[in-house]
């Protein structure tokens, strides 16, 4: 049996972990619809997911693929499905604008093509600033007194995925003096 250490902190005592033995493809079928239980995934988060528990050569990568296609037959598994999901719930219940969503579906590996659909679909007919001026609202943030104040606000806009544009009519709204400079927002 492998052992592997596992630090407790303190006084530097170790306790060992023993190590999972790699699973077949029913046991990864399993594995996977356990996980996916508790948490929506894209198709790249459970594979990176599975790899952890899978065979570490080429039968490995078939029993990933097979669990993978099976999972999306059964209707389990969709990034389409995650992408909308995930681009809703970071809309209304977190009002993050639109390249901040963008940016989370990136990094969870949704493609490009469908990251952009997904987003031209939820974000077409949204009113940016009044969505800004809710995140603002959720977020309790007060009227900046001073440059220092403002500055830290613009960036936690920005932060929050909104255009400079928006940052500006919020900030404006706040009565804050801001100085327009040209930005390309097609970036």
């Amino acid at each position: 049996m492998t052992f592997a250490k596992k630090s407790y902190g303190g006084a530097g005592g170790f306790k060992p972990k023993k190590v999972k033995p790699p699973l077949d493809a029913a046991g990864l079928l399993e594995f996977a619809v356990r996980s996916l239980s508790s948490q929506m995934k894209s198709v790249r988060d459970l594979r990176r997911k599975m790899k952890t528990r899978a065979e570490p050569d080429e039968a490995g990568e078939a029993a990933m693929d097979a669990v993978i296609l099976k999972l999306k037959e059964l209707g389990y598994l969709s990034d389409e499905r995650f992408a909308a999901d995930y681009t809703r719930l970071r809309k209304e219940n977190e009002k993050y604008g639109k390249r901040r969503v963008q940016q989370g579906l990136m990094q969870k590996g949704i493609a490009q093509e469908l990251t952009q659909s997904t987003l031209a679909t939820a974000y077409d007919e949204v009113d940016e600033v009044a969505l800004a001026k809710e995140y603002v609202a959720r977020k309790r943030m007060k009227k900046p007194e001073g440059d220092k104040e403002v500055a830290r606000a613009m960036r936690r806009l920005m932060g929050a995925g909104f255009s400079t544009k928006t940052i500006w009519k919020v900030l404006r709204g706040w009565g804050a003096e801001v100085d327009e400079v040209d930005v390309d927002e097609s970036e």
